[in-house]
């Protein structure tokens, strides 16, 4: 990186960086509190507000979402008749999934191979950091020149939607000229990236039953509808010969014509095994970015240790569906449960619930701020071009800000480039792109103010 006082600041704060990243990371603020305790969550929260107050943020609280989690905010005024730009990140996580599969512990920052691994580091307890990086260097060199506000959600992974109700509650709390959303990644790392589109999701399970009890197969096996069977039934039906996602009803989107995903280089970061083809058609943008995708997130059922010669009464799979901006997800939902009873076989018994539901979006690449992140992200990555890409994954809040405040603009940067691996074991983060995309933030932070 050129020598700049700003990106000077960020390189010296690195050691402190990690120290508290260290920190953050060590809460298991998983929030489903049915399997890690509220107590995690709760700690990291109030280790967001000690930090927001060392930094001189006013205003600062824990907001009581109506999921029953905590989100955590504060205002840092800035000059007189200055704009305001919000600053998001989230501090709750995914699981750990298989912690024996990761090579140290998930909760524990430990550093490899020029990385930070541990979950959070990348989403999104780095994209926290980040935020404090960019607004240290900014104060260590003439001050920040905008009011910023912080919010901090609890509970983004589990896509039940506390902070959007709890927003459209207090409709002016979260108001802003501009939104900086540190929950996205850059293409690939080194290649500095704003995401202008986001897929909706919904997550839906569904359970069938089609007998009173558990039979024995040898008995029964052969005439008694086995629930496990028709579940498999039911969810092989979302599915095409190629692997494309088929729910009834449900029609791709238009093609995606932004930056290309080279097929090569996706079966590289997707750890795809040699000799393994790809699912779907078209491009592989087209396949991530621009179409429904359907992903079956798991069964419950008999595992093989243990297992006893039965026919099964009983099964349930939790389906995660993903919709590209132009798809309404509630009516995707609707299209789902459709689906889903109509393709379940022999009179079998079945319900569906909906878990978790988020629209997807779509931003203005044209406004001012993606004109001031451009020039930012060219000083912070010197010889390379901001691009635009679309992440296959959902952020449900930006939808509900862009209704809230529809002349506000909506940027997402962050730290979930595919080395990262989120939401898999062994998650990391490059030090290189916080570095990086902190001196960025802090430079569109004076060059949006200027503007």
């Amino acid at each position: 990186m050129s020598s700049n006082p700003v990106a000077e600041t960020v390189a010296s704060l690195m050691p402190r960086a990690k120290a508290e990243l260290t920190e953050l990371v060590a809460f298991k603020s998983v929030a489903d509190f049915d399997q890690f305790p509220r107590s995690e969550s709760e700690a990291a929260a109030n280790w967001i507000v000690a930090a927001l107050r060392a930094e001189g943020f006013q205003d600062v609280a824990l907001l009581d979402t109506p999921d029953g989690t905590q989100s955590v905010y504060g205002l840092l005024p800035g000059p007189e008749g200055a704009k305001t730009v919000l600053l998001y990140a989230h501090y709750d996580v995914q699981p750990p999934l298989d912690e024996a599969g990761w090579d140290t512990p998930p909760f524990e920052l430990t550093e490899r191979d020029g990385r930070w691994f541990g979950r959070g580091t990348a989403d999104c307890k780095g994209g926290f950091i980040m935020h404090l990086l960019a607004l240290r260097a900014l104060k260590a060199n003439g001050g920040v020149p905008v009011h910023v506000k912080v919010i901090v959600e609890g509970s983004e992974e589990q896509g039940t939607g506390g902070l959007e109700r709890y927003a459209e509650q207090h409709p002016e709390l979260l108001a802003a000229d501009t939104i900086v959303i540190g929950d996205a990644g850059n293409f690939r790392v080194g290649l500095p990236t704003v995401t202008s589109t986001l897929r909706g999701m919904t997550m839906m399970r569904v359970s069938v039953d089609t007998l009173a009890g558990n039979l024995h197969s040898g008995q029964f096996g052969g005439a008694a509808p086995d629930a496990l069977g028709a579940l498999i039934r039911v969810l092989d039906s979302l599915r095409a010969e190629d692997g494309s996602t088929t729910v009834d009803g449900l029609a791709d989107g238009p093609a995606w014509e932004g930056l290309q995903y080279d097929e090569e280089q996706f079966r590289k970061d997707a750890k795809v095994l040699d000799g393994v083809s790809l699912i779907g058609s078209g491009t592989v943008a087209d396949r991530i970015w621009a179409r429904p995708a359907v992903t079956v997130l798991g069964i419950d059922c008999p595992p093989v240790v243990g297992a006893t010669p039965s026919v099964q009464s009983s099964a349930r799979a939790l389906i995660s569906l993903r919709v590209p901006p132009g798809v309404d997800a509630a009516e995707a939902t609707k299209l789902l449960q459709a689906h889903l009873e109509a393709h379940t076989p022999w009179g079998a018994r079945v319900r569906t619930e909906q878990i978790g539901q988020g629209q997807p979006f779509s931003a203005d690449t044209t406004s001012p701020a993606y004109a001031a992140m451009a020039e930012a992200m060219a000083v912070a990555y010197p010889g390379q071009e901001m691009s635009y890409a679309g992440q296959g994954g959902s952020i449900p809040l930006c939808n509900t800000l862009a209704a809230l405040y529809p002349r506000a603009e909506i940027l997402l940067i962050g730290l979930s480039e595919p080395e990262a691996q989120i939401h898999a074991v062994n998650e990391s983060v490059s030090p290189e792109e916080l570095e990086r995309l902190s001196v960025a933030e802090a430079l569109f932070l004076r060059t949006y103010a200027a503007g």
